[in-house]
């Protein structure tokens, strides 16, 4: 795809701040009619500039607040060992990002879930799936931001 346009990046902007605009809701402020900005958005849909449109929900209103970052490091970088972590990583509702790193840590995962017993099982369910080398969580005092990218 060609480089984007200030107006591709604006349209962009309005998406990720409320994906739920309406086509001509867009189309006016960026300084457009609903037709060539629907073929804007259509276009970066098709270049996976757009890759879908979510709802933000609400962790703690949904009876998730316990968010916990969780390090994994693994001796075993085969693609057989690669290939069960990525399917558990896949297949485990709490795990809600995941990262493969460089540095000291092979992977990082952001996981939430209801309460520290309910982390406890993950984490049990986690190394029995896969075997880790070291596992280190990190519980998430507060979210301080949470927001769309700088574009």
């Amino acid at each position: 795809m060609s480089e984007l346009d200030p107006i591709d990046r604006s349209i962009l902007r309005l998406l990720a701040a409320d994906a739920s605009l309406s086509l001509n809701d867009i189309a006016e402020k960026v300084g457009l009619t609903a037709t060539p900005c629907w073929k804007r958005i259509k276009r970066m849909e098709e270049a996976g500039i757009i890759k879908g449109r979510v709802a933000v929900l609400d962790a703690d209103k949904l009876g998730l607040p316990v968010s916990v970052f969780v390090s994994v490091e693994t001796s075993d970088h085969s693609a057989s060992w690669l290939g069960k972590f990525h399917e558990a990583v896949q297949n485990t509702p709490e795990i809600v990002g995941a990262w493969r790193m460089s540095g000291d840590v092979d992977y990082l995962l952001h996981v939430v879930v209801p309460d520290i017993a309910a982390y406890d099982s993950f984490y049990r369910k986690l190394i029995e799936m896969v075997p880790l080398r070291n596992v280190s969580s990190r519980f998430a005092m507060e979210r301080m931001k949470e927001g769309a990218l700088p574009i």
